[in-house]
């Protein structure tokens, strides 16, 4: 049940985010097995004064990064989040296209009982 936000420039073309989107959904699929149409994520787009970055750990970042936060269950083991990592960046480099230094992913681990998915329940308490 992971939740996604994701952050870029703005002008890039809907085609490009949906494209964003399916290949993150494909990772989920691969490395985590979400359940099929497990689809929870936002984009937003950022103008350049909005959106910064520099060159920390030596990687030479461009106007193509991509910010991805993913909030999930406190369940998944390191080896579950490295997959998912190697996935996103496979992905991601094939559609849309983004570079490898480009793909910047961070995970927030939640205790289920932190989610309500609608109708105020906590569905997974």
């Amino acid at each position: 049940m992971p939740f996604s936000h994701i952050s870029l420039r703005a002008g890039k073309p809907a085609a490009y985010r949906q494209a964003i989107c399916d290949s993150l959904y494909g990772a989920l699929r691969d490395a985590l097995d979400v359940p099929e149409d497990d689809q929870f994520m936002v984009i937003t787009e950022h103008d350049a004064a909005s959106f910064r970055y520099g060159a920390a750990f030596g990687i030479a970042r461009g106007d193509d990064l991509v910010y991805i936060q993913i909030t999930l269950f406190d369940t998944r083991t390191p080896l579950q989040k490295k997959a998912l990592f190697q996935r996103i960046t496979e992905r991601l480099g094939t559609s849309p296209g983004i570079r490898p230094e480009d793909v910047f992913v961070t995970i927030i681990p939640s205790a289920k009982e932190n989610w309500s998915v609608g109708h105020g329940v906590a569905q997974f308490a």
